[in-house]
This record gives C-alpha cells, structure tokens and sequence, in this order.
C-alpha cells in the first residue's frame, strides 16, 4: 500500500521548455529530505500544458532519477480514455510504480461513464491504479457506489481524495475495508483525513517543505496526533499560502526562493501575484524555510 507524505511535483521550466537539469534535482532533494514518493505531470506539474512527448520524458525523468528508491506514482489521466491509456501504457513500461487517473473532466461522464472510463484503463494496462476525485476541477464526483465497484477491478487499489468531504473517507472504509488506499489531495485537511483512517497525502505542500510533511504524516501514520497538530501549526499558513493563486503558481514562486527552478509557468496560468508572494514568503518563514 502507498503511505505517507506523496509529492505533487512542479515541473520546471526555464524560456519556455521543461528544465530537465532542475527536475532531477527536486526529485534528488525530495527523496533526500525523507518524501515517501513522488507524483510526478499531476495538475501540479501543469500537465495541461504539456506536449504528449513532454510528459512521457518528465515521467522517464523521475522513474530513472528515483531508482526505485521511493515509489512513483505517475500522473496519466485524461478526459479522452484511449489517451489514459496511452499514457499508463508508457507509465508501465517506463517502470512507474502506479499511476494518478483523474475523473473525465470537462466532458462530464455519468456515474456509468466514469466506471466505463476506468474499466477500460484498467483492462488495458496490468498497473495499479490511483484514482483521482477532484470534483472541485473536474465537476463530476466518483459518488460511493461507483468507487466501491471500481475497487472491485483488478487494478485499481484506492483513491486520492480532493472532495473536501472528510465523511467519504470513513464511508469509502466502511465499503471498501482498510485495503483501499486513501490518500488525502488536500493538504490543510490531511491531518482530519488520517484520522478518519487515510493513510498519506498527495501533497502540494511536500515540494517546498517535504522534511516537514513527511514527519507530519509519520506521526499521524503512528498516531501521535500530538505531535502531527504540532507540526500542522506550522505548516498551516503554507497549505493556505500555496493557494491563494491558482495552483502552481504559488508554489513555483516559493520553489524559487528555495533555489530549485525558475519562477516560470505556462499560459494560461500566471505567476504569483505579489500579494500571494508576500503570503508565501511569510508562511515560510513560519515553517523555518527561509529567514
């Protein structure tokens, strides 16, 4: 089962392409700083905005780079199902551990639809299968019923879980048992998720403070919430600070103060204002990160 602090990788980019040179060394440091896996061309990585050939090398990137020293779970959805297979077709072959598949966003599939969707990915592709409900982007919501028969396929082994409804994930264990693997996709309420029996976290947050996410999710993963409020005290003020503007662009400006990429997005996303660079600066300083 994958557990604890997941990071949600940037990808870098310098004068308009991915920066190769700067993503290896985010994945070096985040392995060093004790992050439990990565998660590399998520919505964090600006997947949208990255050519077919650009996200197969970021995700060859992170598998060869990790050397099976953490898991990595790739990023692989798509609203267009033979495009999700594609792409967890190569996350396979390249020697991703799992893949991340969103719900069909935009298009907006029925219940049946969504199931049809991942029955497909999951009869195509022999990987485990992280699926992703963010309802939030994507409209739809994998509702308890469809989950649970999902989990009945072969392939599919739990969810990252961006609803904000901190009941599913009790329900979700009532229906599934405690081998469905809940993952938190909500940084600020991922101390609240474990509780309710999840066991980690793909985190936004993990990028630029992994030492401190990875010790949050050990202790709640012990059960030493004592500890995990301590640690969440100050990392409240990143968890907020990182979305003041739409996600990543706070991030990547923070990720640029600590030296790892440039402060670069791709359109339509824009860089952080500088109000939410104010935040971000001061939410770091709260963390320790920076003076």
């Amino acid at each position: 089962m994958f557990k604890g602090s997941y990071v949600a990788l940037i990808t870098p980019f310098r004068d308009g392409a991915v920066d190769e040179a700067a993503f290896v060394k985010l994945v070096e440091w985040q392995i060093e700083q004790g992050t439990h896996g990565l998660v590399p061309c998520g919505t964090t990585g600006e997947s949208p905005t990255l050519s077919h050939d650009e996200h197969k090398r970021v995700v060859e990137l992170c598998v060869k780079t990790a050397k099976g020293r953490v898991p990595v779970i790739a990023g692989a959805g798509s609203n267009n199902t033979l495009e999700a297979i594609e792409l967890t077709r190569f996350a396979r072959d390249i020697g991703a551990d799992a893949v991340l598949s969103v719900t069909g966003y935009y298009n907006k599939p029925s219940q049946e639809g969504i199931y049809a969707h991942f029955k497909a990915v999951n009869d195509a592709v022999d990987i485990p299968i992280i699926l992703y409900n963010i309802p939030g982007r994507t409209i739809v919501d994998i509702n308890l019923e469809t989950m649970t028969r999902l989990f009945e396929l072969k392939n599919v082994v739990g969810v990252k879980d961006a609803t904000a409804n901190l009941a599913r994930v009790s329900q979700q264990r009532q229906a599934m048992g405690t081998d469905f693997c809940q993952l938190s996709g909500e940084d600020a309420t991922a101390l609240g998720f474990n509780a309710h029996g999840g066991v980690g976290c793909i985190s936004v947050t993990a990028n630029v403070a992994p030492a401190l996410c990875a010790q949050f999710q050990g202790a709640t993963l012990a059960g030493d919430f004592r500890k995990a409020i301590e640690i969440q005290d100050r990392l409240m003020p990143l968890h907020h600070a990182l979305f003041v503007d739409p996600n990543p662009a706070p991030a990547k400006y923070a990720m640029s103060l600590l030296g790892f990429c440039a402060n670069e997005l791709r359109l339509p996303l824009m860089p952080a204002t500088g109000a939410a660079e104010q935040k971000v600066r001061e939410a770091m300083r709260v963390a320790g990160l920076i003076n």
